[in-house]
């Protein structure tokens, strides 16, 4: 059953609602920290990632912040912001920030979703897939940025590309 097929009315779903579900299907672990706002931990290749999805009825806003931990030395914080500056170049659904007080590296993201529109299972399943799968692509080039010395453009050189198809 795919998982749309729970949400056939969704006029009283709350985003969040739709989220846990999603969250119970992975088997990912989460906690609903309240009636709008969930936090999730999803084990990815090279990291842990710490997802909050957070509704804001004020602006109808979907709220999606993936972060992981990033301790990069001081001396490479130059590199760090030039490779985020590249990377956001390539980004069209979200953008990433460094948080230095939390050494936290930060996904964000918003889905607007205001005249009463509801987000449908998959395009959640897709909000978060997607801050994931742009977290394992261009952790290598933060890495090699930071602690490699490598320049950011020669660090964005090695940024995992998507994959296409299958073998």
């Amino acid at each position: 059953m795919a998982l749309s097929e729970d949400y056939l009315d969704g006029s009283d779903t709350h985003p969040i609602d739709v989220v846990e579900t999603l969250a119970e299907a992975h088997d990912w672990e989460f906690d609903r920290i309240a009636h709008d706002q969930i936090a999730m931990s999803v084990e990815g290749q090279w990291r842990s990632y710490a997802l909050t999805l957070d509704w804001s009825e004020q602006d109808e806003t979907l709220r999606l912040i993936s972060t992981f931990e990033l301790d990069p030395p001081a001396a490479r914080l130059g590199a760090l912001y030039e490779l985020l500056n590249r990377i956001n170049d390539q980004c069209w659904t979200g953008a990433f920030t460094w948080w230095p007080e939390q050494k936290l590296m930060v996904w964000r993201y918003g889905l607007v979703l205001s005249g009463c529109q509801i987000a449908g299972p998959e395009q959640v399943d897709r909000m978060i897939r997607a801050a994931l799968m742009v977290s394992e692509r261009f952790y290598p080039a933060m890495q090699l940025a930071t602690w490699g010395e490598e320049s950011p453009e020669q660090a964005m050189k090695v940024a995992i590309a998507e994959a296409y198809g299958r073998a």
